[in-house]
């Protein structure tokens, strides 16, 4: 059998080390075992947690030690025994969190957390680009940290693996929530979402063909609606064709199009994304302001300012208010809603990998040999080595691959 290839980087770097191999080996065995520290999130309305307790009991298992702040899987519907009863050790302060040599959570540390951090440690978290400010990375270089964005994490096939799974529960989500604001029950116009025999569907329009619109169109069909789509990808929206395996109204983004789809829409979800900051405004005040009275937006896209024009941010406490009696939900962080099984999913990306890198020998080695994850890191031992975010802040950058190579 033909020999499968190695990464030339991947051997650039074993060539270009220069430590020992005593040293290597100690440190291998040193970093062989994590201990990985789980705080509890302080971020308003963030319920989700990065491990449950069957992967947390996983991880142990396997040699690893968990620290996790008390009360982290509360608003997952995760106790502390459960977690305790898996091994993991549940500890009073963040103070004692923050001795781990790995911190795993979802939101972004504070500037409280960040002060709690020492040299060489870990930190895998999201990075929110939206909201990313220049003190913030500034911070984390001083402290002369490894920061590794789970949103930039891909996986074997290339796929963004968190933001895809975050991204289908978000899609699905969209359309449960506007079945639930059609209804009585919450105010709406009494009208069940899908249709039953002798009565026309309910219309839904979809704006974005990629993984949310995917889903949400998967749902919203599943229940009988009309769906109508909305991108300026070609390529997205043949592809989501093909994934659902029906012929489903596509088009580009045309005004008088989108304003005639508006007319009729029951329900029209947001899920555009823009990878270089805001989302544009693709639907004005004037075209909602023609929709029909007690239709439903959702606007998933709200982290990025939203596709509606009309669109301002809600909670999950005060989720929709009214405007040209059109219903709007227009919360951020959709998949926190549904805290348990977003749990679930990060679970099951965050703890393979975890255990990958300890089977590895430790972050240095997985690093030289998973460019995938190596996509994820912003900063590599107090060095800045993101281009985008050093683009953005004029801020000095290096190359992650020489500074690995070079054992720096």
């Amino acid at each position: 059998m033909k020999e499968q290839a190695k990464s030339p980087f991947s051997e650039l770097a074993k060539q270009a080390s220069l430590q020992p191999k005593e040293q290597l080996l100690e440190k291998q065995q040193h970093e062989h075992k994590l201990l990985i520290g789980i705080p509890k999130e302080i971020t308003y309305q963030e319920n989700r947690i990065p491990v449950t307790p069957a992967s947390a009991k996983l991880l142990v298992s396997n040699g690893h030690e968990i620290v996790m702040e008390t009360g982290a899987g509360k608003n997952a519907n995760f106790s502390d025994s459960q977690f305790s009863e898996s091994g993991v050790q549940i500890v009073y302060s963040k103070e004692d969190v923050y001795k781990a040599h790995v911190i795993l959570k979802i939101d972004p540390p504070t500037k409280e957390e960040i002060d709690l951090m020492f040299p060489g440690q870990y930190l895998i978290s999201a990075i929110q680009l939206t909201n990313l400010s220049e003190l913030y990375i500034k911070q984390l270089i001083a402290k002369r940290v490894t920061a590794i964005a789970y949103e930039f994490l891909r996986d074997e096939e290339n796929t963004v693996s968190i933001i895809r799974s975050m991204s289908e529960i978000a899609g699905c989500s969209a359309v449960l929530i506007g079945a639930e604001y059609l209804s009585n029950a919450s105010g709406g116009k009494g009208e069940m979402l899908g249709g039953i025999t002798g009565i026309p569907p309910t219309e839904v329009v979809i704006f974005g063909a990629g993984t949310v619109g995917e889903y949400a169109a998967r749902s919203a069909y599943g229940l009988g609606a009309t769906v109508k789509i909305f991108d300026n990808n070609i390529t997205k929206l043949r592809r989501l064709q093909d994934n659902l395996g029906l012929k489903l109204f596509t088009s580009v983004l045309q005004p008088n199009i989108i304003q005639h789809a508006l007319c009729q829409a029951d329900l029209a979800i947001g899920a555009l994304r823009n990878d270089n900051g805001r989302t544009p405004h693709i639907v004005s005040e004037a075209m909602v302001a023609t929709m029909k009275p007690g239709a439903v937006i959702v606007d998933v896209s709200i982290d990025q300012g939203g596709c509606f024009e009309t669109s301002d941010i809600t909670t999950h406490t005060n989720p929709v208010y009214l405007k040209h009696d059109v219903i709007h939900y227009c919360v951020p962080n959709i998949p926190s809603r549904f805290a348990r099984t977003a749990s679930y999913a990060l679970s099951n990306i965050f703890t393979p990998i975890l255990i990958q890198i300890a089977d590895s020998g430790g972050f240095s080695n997985y690093l030289w040999e998973n460019s995938n994850f190596r996509n994820g890191v912003y900063i590599y031992k107090g060095n800045l080595v993101n281009k985008h975010i050093g683009s953005r802040f004029n801020l000095k950058f290096k190359d992650i691959d020489l500074l690995i190579a070079a054992n720096l």
